[in-house]
């Protein structure tokens, strides 16, 4: 009785002691728990405020037939139901055929873009992985247009591109000869491939930087076993290198899809409000018909229709790549 009573008075004089039976382990418990949330918590707020609810409210104005007319009072404009997505699939129309030929624009423009993003980088990134004098520098060198600023990056080609005076005209017709006559490069056909050039100069170093990082992760040994056994340089590219990245790749591509296919500020920059017919890209359409037009029940339903292609391609995507893996794997 006197070892108990002795202990009972411990407990009660040590301060946040815990008496038997108490929640206070529990509470202790529910506190780490709720802590990584508690971290997280302004995290999700910027995003329900700066992502979320823009989302929601632009769904919203696309079932409105939403002007210039109740632009200062948008909940106001009367309800126009799925109106403004049959106008916009509507193919046989102005507005429609104009909407899918941005479209087709920009999946040809995606597509080239990727694929010669992901050629370039991967290419640099396979070259640059042994050791040799100024590997460094060619890395820092190579990273240069990701880290510039994109406005500045992107007028820095405009003046390229100029008809009179541009680089691009004093190289390819003053110097080599191999046009005929100076180009125009931001109007008419050959705005397209001036908007897949600067897009995949900026684009590459990203790639090169991913699979950079994926290269390190591959054992030396591989190689050194694979050279022993008389394997050369492709097989071995073909054999471990590229087997290995494969992960990396899956994610890369669909990044840089994503990222292309909703690119806005090159094309902006580099042709302003008004971009040629070829290179059109839905993310510029999409802003004329809002901003320009002035039509901004129509331009949120396009809006929408293009998030739902890009998570319909996102989820066949990614089950594609899940099912290789697990088939990889077996």
């Amino acid at each position: 009785m006197t070892t108990t009573t002795a202990e009972q008075a411990v407990r009660e004089s040590t301060p946040g002691a815990a008496p038997p039976g108490t929640p206070r382990r529990r509470t202790g418990r529910l506190r780490r728990i709720g802590l990584p949330y508690l971290l997280l918590l302004p995290a999700l707020v910027l995003e329900l405020l700066v992502h979320l609810v823009p989302m929601a409210v632009g769904i919203v104005m696309s079932f409105k037939q939403l002007t210039q007319f109740h632009i200062r009072d948008w909940g106001a404009a009367p309800w126009s139901g799925l109106d403004n997505y049959t106008v916009s699939v509507d193919f046989d129309a102005p507005v429609g055929e104009a909407l899918l030929h941005s479209f087709l624009v920009t999946v040809g423009f995606t597509l080239l873009s990727v694929g010669l993003c992901w050629l370039i980088g991967t290419a640099a990134a396979i070259c640059l992985q042994d050791a040799f004098r100024g590997r460094g520098l060619l890395r820092a060198l190579f990273l240069v247009p990701y880290a510039l600023p994109v406005y500045t990056a992107v007028i820095t080609w405009v003046f390229m591109f100029q008809h009179d005076n541009g680089l691009v005209n004093h190289v390819l017709h003053d110097q080599f000869g191999l046009t005929d006559k100076p180009s125009f490069w931001l109007i008419g056909d050959n705005s397209f491939w001036a908007l897949l050039t600067v897009s995949v100069w900026k684009g590459w170093p990203f790639a090169f930087l991913i699979v950079m990082a994926g290269l390190q992760n591959i054992p030396r040994e591989l190689y050194e076993a694979a050279a022993l056994d008389g394997a050369g340089t492709w097989q071995q590219i073909r054999r471990i290198t590229l087997p290995s990245l494969r992960p990396v790749n899956q994610v890369l591509v669909l990044v840089l899809f994503l990222w292309t296919f909703n690119d806005f500020n090159t094309p902006y920059v580099l042709f302003g409000k008004a971009a040629p017919q070829a290179a059109d890209l839905i993310s510029v359409h999409i802003y004329q018909a809002s901003f320009v037009t002035w039509n901004f029940g129509t331009g949120s339903a396009m809006s929408v229709l293009l998030l739902l292609f890009l998570l319909v391609v996102t989820g066949v995507y990614l089950a594609v790549t899940s099912r290789g893996r697990r088939t990889a794997d077996a």
